[in-house]
Protein backbone atom coordinates (compact mmCIF):
# COMPACT_ATOMS: atom_id res chain seq x y z
CA UNK A 1 0.00 0.00 0.00
CA UNK A 2 1.34 3.36 -1.06
CA UNK A 3 2.03 5.82 1.50
CA UNK A 4 -0.45 8.34 -0.24
CA UNK A 5 -3.11 5.28 -0.07
CA UNK A 6 -2.44 5.22 3.69
CA UNK A 7 -2.40 9.16 4.53
CA UNK A 8 -5.57 9.78 2.26
CA UNK A 9 -7.62 6.63 4.52
CA UNK A 10 -6.12 8.41 7.55
CA UNK A 11 -7.62 11.35 6.64
CA UNK A 12 -10.62 10.02 5.68
CA UNK A 13 -11.07 7.87 8.81
CA UNK A 14 -10.60 11.56 11.11
CA UNK A 15 -12.70 13.35 8.98
CA UNK A 16 -15.62 10.85 9.38
CA UNK A 17 -14.80 10.85 12.82
CA UNK A 18 -14.79 14.78 13.39
CA UNK A 19 -18.63 14.14 11.38
CA UNK A 20 -19.90 11.70 14.12
CA UNK A 21 -18.76 13.50 17.00
CA UNK A 22 -20.28 17.18 15.84
CA UNK A 23 -23.29 15.54 14.90
CA UNK A 24 -23.49 13.64 18.51
CA UNK A 25 -22.62 16.86 20.66
CA UNK A 26 -23.83 19.38 18.63
CA UNK A 27 -27.81 20.02 18.47
CA UNK A 28 -26.84 23.05 16.03
CA UNK A 29 -25.53 20.68 13.50
CA UNK A 30 -27.73 17.56 13.98
CA UNK A 31 -30.80 20.47 12.63
CA UNK A 32 -28.69 21.71 9.80
CA UNK A 33 -28.17 17.88 8.75
CA UNK A 34 -31.76 16.89 9.13
CA UNK A 35 -32.96 20.17 6.91
CA UNK A 36 -30.24 18.90 4.40
CA UNK A 37 -32.14 15.64 4.04
CA UNK A 38 -35.52 17.44 4.20
CA UNK A 39 -34.69 19.56 1.73
CA UNK A 40 -32.51 17.78 -0.53
CA UNK A 41 -35.27 16.67 -2.67
CA UNK A 42 -36.80 20.00 -2.59
CA UNK A 43 -34.06 21.06 -4.22
CA UNK A 44 -34.08 18.83 -7.08
CA UNK A 45 -37.91 20.06 -7.81
CA UNK A 46 -36.24 23.71 -8.04
CA UNK A 47 -33.41 23.11 -9.66
CA UNK A 48 -33.49 23.52 -13.92
CA UNK A 49 -29.40 23.03 -14.36
CA UNK A 50 -26.57 21.80 -12.70
CA UNK A 51 -25.62 25.59 -12.30
CA UNK A 52 -29.00 25.55 -9.86
CA UNK A 53 -27.53 22.40 -8.07
CA UNK A 54 -24.67 23.38 -7.50
CA UNK A 55 -25.94 26.82 -5.97
CA UNK A 56 -28.36 25.17 -4.27
CA UNK A 57 -26.35 22.19 -2.57
CA UNK A 58 -23.39 23.97 -2.14
CA UNK A 59 -25.38 26.50 0.07
CA UNK A 60 -26.57 23.87 2.25
CA UNK A 61 -22.83 22.08 2.73
CA UNK A 62 -21.54 25.81 3.29
CA UNK A 63 -23.62 26.05 6.73
CA UNK A 64 -22.80 22.41 8.09
CA UNK A 65 -18.82 23.29 7.20
CA UNK A 66 -19.12 26.66 8.70
CA UNK A 67 -20.99 24.77 11.64
CA UNK A 68 -18.14 22.19 11.76
CA UNK A 69 -15.49 25.21 12.30
CA UNK A 70 -17.71 27.16 14.83
CA UNK A 71 -18.05 23.90 17.18
CA UNK A 72 -13.94 23.24 16.13
CA UNK A 73 -13.51 26.90 17.79
CA UNK A 74 -15.57 26.62 20.52
CA UNK A 75 -14.26 23.19 21.80
CA UNK A 76 -10.40 24.61 21.48
CA UNK A 77 -11.69 27.69 23.23
CA UNK A 78 -13.51 25.63 26.07
CA UNK A 79 -10.17 23.62 26.22
CA UNK A 80 -8.20 26.39 26.78
CA UNK A 81 -10.50 28.17 29.36
CA UNK A 82 -13.08 28.37 31.22
CA UNK A 83 -12.84 31.91 32.05
CA UNK A 84 -14.66 34.51 30.86
CA UNK A 85 -11.90 35.97 28.95
CA UNK A 86 -12.74 38.58 26.25
CA UNK A 87 -10.40 37.28 23.27
CA UNK A 88 -12.11 33.51 24.03
CA UNK A 89 -15.66 35.16 23.54
CA UNK A 90 -15.00 37.13 20.72
CA UNK A 91 -13.13 33.83 19.05
CA UNK A 92 -16.85 32.02 19.64
CA UNK A 93 -18.92 34.94 18.97
CA UNK A 94 -17.09 35.02 15.33
CA UNK A 95 -17.35 31.73 14.79
CA UNK A 96 -20.87 31.83 15.04
CA UNK A 97 -20.98 35.02 13.05
CA UNK A 98 -20.18 33.02 10.28
CA UNK A 99 -22.36 30.24 10.66
CA UNK A 100 -25.43 33.03 10.65
CA UNK A 101 -23.50 34.83 7.24
CA UNK A 102 -23.45 31.34 6.08
CA UNK A 103 -27.04 30.78 6.80
CA UNK A 104 -28.14 34.14 5.46
CA UNK A 105 -26.59 32.89 1.85
CA UNK A 106 -28.26 29.53 1.98
CA UNK A 107 -31.65 31.12 2.41
CA UNK A 108 -30.80 34.01 -0.04
CA UNK A 109 -29.66 31.41 -3.29
CA UNK A 110 -32.61 29.20 -1.82
CA UNK A 111 -34.89 32.01 -2.44
CA UNK A 112 -33.46 33.24 -5.36
CA UNK A 113 -33.72 29.81 -7.05
CA UNK A 114 -37.35 28.60 -5.58
CA UNK A 115 -39.05 32.41 -6.16
CA UNK A 116 -40.14 32.24 -9.63
CA UNK A 117 -41.40 28.43 -9.47
CA UNK A 118 -43.35 29.34 -6.30
CA UNK A 119 -44.56 32.83 -7.58
CA UNK A 120 -45.87 31.05 -11.03
CA UNK A 121 -47.53 28.74 -9.24
CA UNK A 122 -49.40 31.49 -6.51
CA UNK A 123 -50.11 33.65 -9.61
CA UNK A 124 -51.89 30.25 -11.39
Amino acid sequence: MSLLYRRLVGATGFSIQGLKSCFRYEEAFRVEVFLVVVLSPLGFYIGDSAGDFALLFGAMLIVLITELLNSAVEAVVDLVTSDKAELAGRAKDQASAAVMLSMILFVLVWATLAWPLFADTAVK
